[in-house]
């Protein structure tokens, strides 16, 4: 036996079946290396563990986490949405509010570029045999802004409160059929057991930033966060003025490495124009997020330098299974089939995007079946398809859908390209407020509309994209699609705690998709930060989370 593989079976011996079964899948190729980092950091294993269980199986070690260390004391300044509604961990929806929350409050652990998690305020967790209980350790001596330790009990009460229906959370979408509020249970202070309404293998995302409402604040928190901006984070408020900016210093008590910039400082603006001028005119050094079409002026400006980052982020398409001339199953796919996603790539994207297959599962994700056939325009079986269903003759219908980023020229095309199969499409956009609504059944554009465009952030994983907006009581179900396959197909995926179990699920599911249409995918666009030159150490996620820990200037 070599040294590597003596070592492998030490590390063996103190594995559980599962990760075991894990490590043999890296030896005999049936797990790729990436695969094995992201679902080891998901079962708890730590990142210097993964890479010495690579070098163990002779692949190369982990990648180099550490970021170039630029000077200190800088003042960092980016442009930002507006907030679109008051900041609140427990309600904040919007990219605009999220981001400046994001920058004093943190989470259990973070979803990284690579889709890899890492330990934040949580140093490691950990399934039961079926993944229906996960067990976090805590990270000691953290403390918050307003001066106690972070223990036990915080955590239980952060996550209480967005699993609870009452208190309207937007976590909700997350939560709901996962965990119940009072399923979360302190151990001793640094110790947190969650109880699941059902096994889910990916359910540490759930506590990441990948669930950008699940930070962790003090258990006496009572309501009105723009007061205190109370967290663990390693900025502090210092000043806050609604529909204008945000300015925040350095934690000199932080748990970790301190800061590098002195000062933060964030500008609202209602439009992305400005801020491309106010970074020419070097008023700001980053804007968060900027969107293909309107900062093309930037792809190939010399003075700025672009992140771009590979996402599962995307505009889902939704057509009312219940009603009217969408409920056809053949409708809905001729509706699909009319549609050139290689146009969408390559014009509307900028080739900044990657053609989607009318399900959630984006070829960042490792469980997705790439050997399902990547549907492609088709106007002819798009015609028979609607004879076939009664509507040869064409109908009327209205795309309601918000103005954010490229939507309003992708329902543009969208329009074109189904007046070739007799379909009227008439367009209503409205702002961002208008379309949401009150983000309930009733009382919302968004969820009332019979079609309509929405955008959807980046997730790690696919479990939330399954289940709020297609599983029959999902609480974004625009497309109103109740199917008792898929419900328990989705249910099956989420339980799964090994790779190969959650691709065979995903297979099946991409297929019963393609065939029912309740949701049309048609990209998974790339997330774009841009900067000015010299701004170094800047992490953005597609979640529209900015870290500026380790930022500098030339």
């Amino acid at each position: 036996m070599s040294k590597n593989y003596r070592i492998l079976d030490l590390i063996r011996r103190n594995r559980s079946p599962l990760e075991n079964h894990l490590i043999d899948g890296l030896v005999d190729g049936r797990v790729s290396r990436r695969d094995f980092i992201r679902h080891g950091s998901l079962l708890g294993l730590s990142l210097p563990l993964l890479g010495g269980i690579t070098s163990a199986a002779g692949l190369s070690g982990m990648p180099s986490l550490a970021r170039a260390q630029g000077a200190p004391g800088a003042t960092i300044r980016v442009a930002s949405s507006v907030p679109a509604a008051a900041i609140d961990p427990v309600t904040i929806a919007d990219a605009g509010g999220l981001l400046i929350m994001q920058q004093v409050a943190e989470f259990l652990c973070v979803d990284g570029p690579d889709l890899v998690l890492k330990p934040a305020l949580a140093e490691s967790w950990k399934p039961n045999d079926n993944g229906s209980v996960w067990t976090f350790k805590l990270r000691k001596g953290v403390k918050f802004h307003s001066g106690g330790e972070m223990k036990a009990e915080d955590v239980v009460a952060s996550i209480d409160r967005l699993a609870d229906p009452a208190n309207s959370s937007n976590a909700l979408s997350v939560f709901t059929g996962i965990l119940s509020k009072g399923a979360s249970k302190k151990v001793d202070d640094y110790t947190v057991e969650f109880h699941l309404d059902a096994p889910n293998g990916n359910f540490p995302y759930m506590l990441s930033s990948d669930n950008y409402n699940a930070v962790i604040i003090p258990a006496d928190y009572k309501g009105d966060y723009e007061k205190s901006f109370d967290g663990t984070g390693p900025f502090k408020v210092e000043k806050y003025t609604p529909k204008v900016g945000a300015s925040f210093v350095r934690n000199d008590n932080y748990w970790g490495e301190k800061a590098l910039p002195e000062r933060t400082e964030f500008t609202f603006f209602t439009d992305v124009q400005p801020m491309i001028l106010a970074l020419q005119g070097g008023q700001v050094d980053i804007i968060n997020q900027m969107p293909v079409l309107a900062g093309v002026a930037l792809l190939n400006d010399p003075s700025v330098d672009i992140i771009s980052l590979k996402s599962s982020a995307h505009q889902q398409l939704h057509l009312r299974c219940d009603d009217g001339p969408l409920k056809d199953a053949r409708v809905r796919r001729a509706i699909a089939l009319s549609m050139d996603r290689d146009k969408l790539v390559a014009g509307l994207m900028k080739g900044r995007a990657v053609a989607g297959n009318d399900s959630p599962f984006a070829s960042v994700y490792p469980s997705t079946d790439t050997s399902v056939p990547q549907r492609k325009q088709d106007i002819a079986q798009a015609k028979q398809l609607m004879e076939a269903a009664g509507a040869g003759k064409g109908f009327k219908i209205t795309l309601t859908t918000e103005r954010y980023l490229e939507i309003p020229e992708y329902a543009q095309l969208i329009q074109n390209w189904v007046k070739e199969i007799g379909i009227e499409l008439e367009l209503n956009i409205l702002d961002q407020s208008g379309y949401y609504g009150d983000a309930v059944f009733g009382k919302s554009n968004w969820l009332d509309s019979v079609m309509g465009i929405t955008d959807y952030g980046h997730r790690g994983v696919p479990n939330v994209y399954l289940a709020a907006p297609l599983k029959s009581d999902g609480t974004w179900n625009a497309a109103h699609f109740k199917n008792k396959d898929y419900d328990a197909l989705a249910t099956s995926y989420i339980a799964a705690l090994d790779l190969e179990a959650q691709k065979a699920d995903a297979g099946k599911i991409q297929k019963l998709l393609l065939e029912e249409t309740p949701v049309i995918f048609g990209y998974f666009y790339d997330y774009l930060t841009a900067t000015a030159k010299g701004v170094a150490g800047v992490q953005p996620t597609a979640m529209s989370q900015l870290f500026l820990e380790k930022a500098s200037k030339a």
